[in-house]
């Protein structure tokens, strides 16, 4: 009877990290090696503030967790040796930027890859996500762009304006 209690503990495991695995925005796979007390209670601080969650969980259940979330197996590589998971439940970038930061000042921990809206990446592109720019920053860059044409359409069109009104004047 005992192994029955086991495998319904271990199932109902898996089908928690899945809903876990399917509602989050990204999921970062971090080698935690070598952090003391004080730095993972630290990185865990970060996450809290910034709306991450972050565990360790067994790598086979995270296997498991993944294949039924549709996650392409080749997730697998990151599941060697002590992992802990960070998921971006809001924020597809948060995960990413706190550990690299937190890598960056204790010299500690690896990030291994990841999934990012379902596809799976590896740590050069987990870098590369971490790299990139507040998403506030992206939209006004965005809308900078979009407003650089109509703002010189407009400047022309006055300079028209201005051009022909002179020339009026001139003319009388």
């Amino acid at each position: 009877m005992a192994n029955q209690a086991i495998i319904a503990t271990k199932a109902a495991q898996v089908n928690e990290l899945e809903k876990k695995i399917s509602s989050s925005k990204s999921i970062v796979f971090v080698d935690y090696r070598g952090y003391t007390v004080d730095q993972d209670t630290e990185l865990r601080n970060n996450f809290r503030k910034a709306g991450v969650e972050y565990a360790v969980i067994k790598n086979g259940i995270t296997q498991r967790a993944a294949a039924k979330a549709g996650i392409d197996d080749s997730v697998n590589e990151f599941l060697k040796g002590p992992t802990a998971i960070a998921f971006g439940l809001n924020d597809a970038v948060a995960p990413a930027k706190i550990l690299k930061e937190f890598i960056k000042k204790s010299k500690k921990g690896e990030i291994k890859g990841g999934v990012v809206d379902g596809k799976v990446q590896n740590a050069s592109s987990i870098d590369a996500l971490a790299e990139l720019p507040p998403r506030e920053v992206l939209i006004a860059r965005i809308l900078g762009s979009m407003n650089a044409p109509i703002t010189k359409l407009a400047v022309a069109l006055n300079a028209i304006k201005e051009k022909m009104e002179s020339s009026e004047s001139a003319a009388e």
